[in-house]
């Protein structure tokens, strides 16, 4: 095998769901895949599925959360939903383009395989509800563990900021990326596939595991834990001062608190569990060049990860109260027995 073979025959990245399954031969021509062409039209309507899933559960969330007017005590939480709905939209209109088997020529072909087919904004969506879910645990840790430095310093214009870093850093990443790794080849377009050098890719792929999975990770672990540690001391000093009336308002802000940090210990658990397969397997694939790099455990790999933009907003609806009671006053025969905003708010 050439060192062009061997290089385009793995080159892909840990981010996408692309056609590089269709390899290249070594005089530059496609072949086809040893998989069928059934086992593919169903793999991409699995995806289909479960981005149908992702825009229903999070368009009812972030409904709900506007509806409540949990949005502006929650923006982070607001805009985690915007992201994982925008990622899920697009991740829905590029399989079902693909499903059209559609040939791309001149500059609207190009533009059309960069942009959109080229999963540009299903990646902006999803690095940037990445970076937003890592926003939001920095910010309940100063939040708990600083509170008196985060009232000074966390302005929402602060807050506002970030979010709209996690929009354009993704955007700004993923745009160079795309461009530095697509091209449109005989009416085909194949993204994050077609890298200059194979260390390239390497240098690449491992950099992306580390930066959006193993430091997310710590400082998933560094934050939430400091975070236990501190509602555990604060939980202390109530019960110690348990007979005085003024602590009953405190209290009711604290288990509000309590039930969001719970939230999202709970979403990024499953962020955790659900990007480890794909990330084990993208480093299995740098240090064995010789494994075909997109087949079957990397389909399931993939599928299992995009199911967690899927089930977020469920974990969202069932823990915090304000987003369910919209939600289930959205259903007919409860419309006249709950209605949204009511009783005391625990999330």
């Amino acid at each position: 095998m050439t060192e062009e073979s061997l290089t385009t025959s793995h080159l892909s990245v840990v981010m996408t769901t692309t056609e590089v399954h269709k390899s290249l031969t070594t005089d530059g021509k496609r072949m086809k895949s040893s998989y069928s062409f059934d086992a593919e039209f169903y793999f991409e309507l699995a995806v289909v599925f479960i981005g149908i899933v992702g825009v229903a559960g999070n368009g009812l969330v972030l409904y709900a959360l506007i509806a409540s007017k949990q949005h502006k005590k929650h923006v982070l939480i607001a805009n985690q939903n915007a992201l994982d709905l925008f990622s899920s939209f697009f991740l829905v209109l590029v399989y079902a383009l693909r499903l059209c088997n559609l040939r791309l020529y001149g500059v609207l072909g190009y533009w059309l395989c960069m942009i959109v087919l080229s999963e540009y904004l299903v990646w902006l969506g999803t690095n940037g509800s990445i970076i937003n879910l890592a926003i939001i645990t920095i910010d309940r840790y100063l939040k708990v563990v600083h509170p008196i430095w985060s009232r000074k310093y966390l302005r929402p214009w602060v807050i506002y900021w970030a979010m709209s870093f996690a929009w354009v850093s993704s955007s700004v990443f993923n745009l160079i990326v795309v461009f530095y790794s697509s091209e449109l080849r005989d009416g085909e377009c194949y993204s994050f596939f077609v890298f200059a050098e194979e260390w390239h890719y390497l240098i690449f792929c491992a950099w992306y595991t580390l930066s959006f999975y193993v430091v997310i990770l710590a400082i998933f672990i560094f934050c939430y834990g400091r975070i236990l540690v501190a509602v555990r001391r604060q939980a202390s000093v109530m019960a110690a001062h348990g007979g005085t009336g003024s602590n009953t308002a405190q209290a009711q802000s604290n288990q509000i608190q309590t039930n969001v940090i719970k939230t999202m210990i709970l979403v990024c658990a499953f962020y955790a569990l659900a990007w480890l397969p794909s990330n084990v397997y993208s480093v299995v694939s740098m240090l064995n060049p010789s494994l075909t790099f997109v087949d079957a455990r990397y389909y399931v790999c993939m599928f299992i990860a995009f199911s967690y933009t899927s089930a977020n907003p469920f974990i969202y609806a069932t823990k915090f109260d304000a987003v369910r009671k919209v939600l289930i006053a959205m259903i007919p025969c409860k419309k006249n027995s709950i209605q949204p905003g009511g009783g005391p708010e625990t999330a």
